[in-house]
């Protein structure tokens, strides 16, 4: 009779201890390994493009518990208690908790569709215009560019030119073949040349910039055509919120008493 007590209280005892040790993954002497960090490791994994799946969980488990003998190891040596380690554990802290607030304000400050629509279209007005196809010979003097001029008016190929003598590595190998593109993304005073030349015309003077001496071409050009909103609807989302997370911290800085 004593022994069938006996048997119940460590079947009792068993149930009750079933729910915290399903909490844990592991123990590894005598220190648990909780599940919630199994979870935090995995969801990262998953965030970085790996498909969550027993193997990965399995892959988990172990490296947790490699990690757990390690940290062991590390304490029986003091390691944890090193002021330089202890300065760099803070640092780690301190970036976990600071992506986690960032992450909430991220999502509680997602812009609404209009919102989103009236900076596509604000955005729209400052690309409009035209953009350029052109062609250009780079070099390092002034005389060198005016010599080429001369060729190509005396019936030289504006392209074979380039080739031979364009110091741009971009586009020498095409023929100075600079593509089409908003003259925006060029450099103020080799924009001014380009769109002042009718289609089919060349700079009669080389024009200088910080890059040296060129000789532009314009080959056609067209009305700039917009993406469409769904297109990029995700890159103006991520700039409206970088934008407000910038006022955050700025704001925050402006209240903080530093001294």
């Amino acid at each position: 009779m004593i022994h069938n007590k006996t048997r119940l209280w460590v079947l009792l005892a068993a149930f009750a201890a079933a729910p915290a040790f399903a909490q844990n993954i592991a123990v590894v002497n005598g220190t648990p390994i909780p599940k919630s960090r199994a979870d935090a490791l995995i969801g990262q994994l998953v965030k970085q493009g790996q498909q969550d799946s027993p193997q990965l969980q399995q892959a988990v488990r172990d490296e947790l518990i490699n990690r757990e003998i390690l940290m062991q190891e590390a304490a029986r040596e003091g390691i944890p208690t090193r002021a330089d380690v202890k300065a760099q554990v803070a640092v780690a802290q301190q970036t976990v908790v600071l992506r986690a607030l960032i992450e909430d304000f991220v999502k509680k400050n997602t812009p609404s569709d209009a919102d989103v629509k009236a900076r596509y279209d604000e955005l729209v007005k400052q690309v409009g215009g035209n953009e350029l196809h052109l062609h250009h010979i780079l070099v390092d003097n002034e005389q060198q560019a005016k010599d080429i001029i001369a060729k190509i008016k005396g019936g030289a190929k504006f392209e074979d030119l380039a080739k031979q003598y364009s110091k741009d590595p971009g586009s020498a190998k095409n023929g100075g073949d600079l593509d089409w593109s908003n003259p925006s993304a060029y450099v103020p005073e080799f924009a001014q040349a380009a769109e002042k030349l009718q289609k089919g015309q060349m700079t009669q003077e080389p024009v200088h910039t910080q890059f040296g001496w060129h000789i532009i071409r314009l080959d056609d050009s067209r009305p700039v055509t917009p993406p469409p909103l769904d297109q990029v609807k995700q890159q103006i989302v991520q700039q409206m919120q970088q934008e407000k997370l910038q006022s955050f911290e700025q704001n925050l800085r402006a209240q903080a008493k530093i001294q």
